[in-house]
């Protein structure tokens, strides 16, 4: 059975390295037969937060933020891919995630972090782990992080030296922790409501 899978990034950067990461997710989790769809937060250029999906009266979202809300109620799991600006979450990616919240309910999610720096992107990546868990995702053991990100993957989002081989072999554990939790989620919503 196909799962579908969002790829969430957040970068609003001119000189944008994290696509490399989204991109090499993307791929990656297609060849193990999933159905994948990158969702980039800057091409989706949801506003600064002031309203959340659920405060519009229905119908009356902004026709981006109603597409991106079935996306998310269809999809069966969550890669957030996300840098670090200063210790802390992109802006970006987070304002997105905000506009929504029972549209993520009862699926597992996954953090895939990078930096420019030898850092990964840790600190982001512990920060996501508790904000996802609110936003009621089960947020899966294996993370991946990607230091030095320009070295570790080409502007083609393929896998190069001494970084891309360690995340070229961190991703097939990543993968299945994923597809465990996935399944795990689909048969219990399969077999009994969510009791909210």
């Amino acid at each position: 059975m196909t799962d579908s899978i969002l790829v969430l990034y957040g970068s609003y950067r001119s000189d944008r390295l994290g696509i490399r990461l989204a991109n090499y997710l993307v791929t990656s989790l297609r060849q193990r037969g999933n159905d994948v769809e990158l969702i980039d937060a800057k091409a989706v250029g949801l506003p600064m937060l002031d309203r959340m999906y659920k405060e519009y009266p229905k119908g009356s979202a902004p026709s981006a933020m109603e597409q991106l809300a079935e996306k998310i109620r269809a999809a069966d799991a969550f890669v957030f891919v996300t840098g670090e600006y200063n210790w802390g979450m992109q802006p970006g990616l987070k304002n997105l995630t905000d506009h929504y919240l029972e549209e993520w309910f009862w699926r597992p999610a996954a953090i895939a972090s990078y930096s420019g720096g030898r850092l990964s992107g840790a600190h982001a990546a512990v920060s996501w782990h508790g904000t996802l868990s609110e936003m009621g995702m089960v947020v899966i053991s294996s993370t991946l992080a990607v230091a030095n990100i320009s070295a570790a993957l080409d502007a083609d989002g393929k896998p190069t030296g001494n970084g891309g081989d360690a995340l070229a072999k961190a991703f097939p554990r990543f993968a299945e922790d994923l597809a465990w939790w996935t399944e795990a989620a689909k048969l219990q919503r399969a077999r009994k409501a969510p009791p909210y």
